[in-house]
C-alpha cells in the first residue's frame, strides 16, 4: 500500500519532476505534488510524495530528511491527515463585534450619532 510523505523547506524554484525524480532514488514514486499558492501561483515550499511501499517510504524518510535539496534543507516525515480548520464568514472576514453590516454607526433604538 502506497504511502504519503510530507516534504517541508523546498526552494520555491522546486518542481513536481525534481521532486519525483530526487524521490526515486528510495523507491518507486507514485505520485509527486509541490502545493502552489492559488494568489501568487508560487510554491509555498512544501509537497508531497507517494512512495509504492512503506518500505520505500521509511528509506526516503532516512536518505532525505535534513538533507539540501537544491540549496536547502528539507524535512520528510509521514504525512498526517489534514486537520479541519475553523470556517470563517463571507471571504475572510470575521462577524460579530460592533460596526459590521448596515446602518452606519446607529445605537439600538435606530438613532445616529
Amino acid at each position: 500500500m502506497a504511502k504519503k510523505l510530507y516534504v517541508g523547506g523546498l526552494p520555491y524554484s522546486t518542481t513536481e519532476d525534481t521532486l519525483k525524480e530526487t524521490f526515486s532514488q528510495a523507491g518507486t514514486v507514485e505520485s509527486a505534488t509541490v502545493i502552489i499558492d492559488k494568489m501568487s501561483g508560487r510554491s509555498k515550499g512544501f509537497g508531497f510524495v507517494e512512495m509504492s511501499t512503506e518500505e520505500e517510504a521509511q528509506n526516503a524518510i532516512q536518505m532525505f530528511n535534513g538533507k539540501d535539496l537544491e540549496g536547502r534543507n528539507i524535512t520528510v516525515n509521514e504525512a498526517r491527515p489534514m486537520e479541519a480548520r475553523p470556517r470563517t464568514g463571507g471571504g475572510g472576514f470575521q462577524r460579530g463585534g460592533r460596526g459590521g453590516g448596515f446602518g452606519g454607526n446607529r445605537d439600538r433604538g435606530g438613532r445616529d450619532w
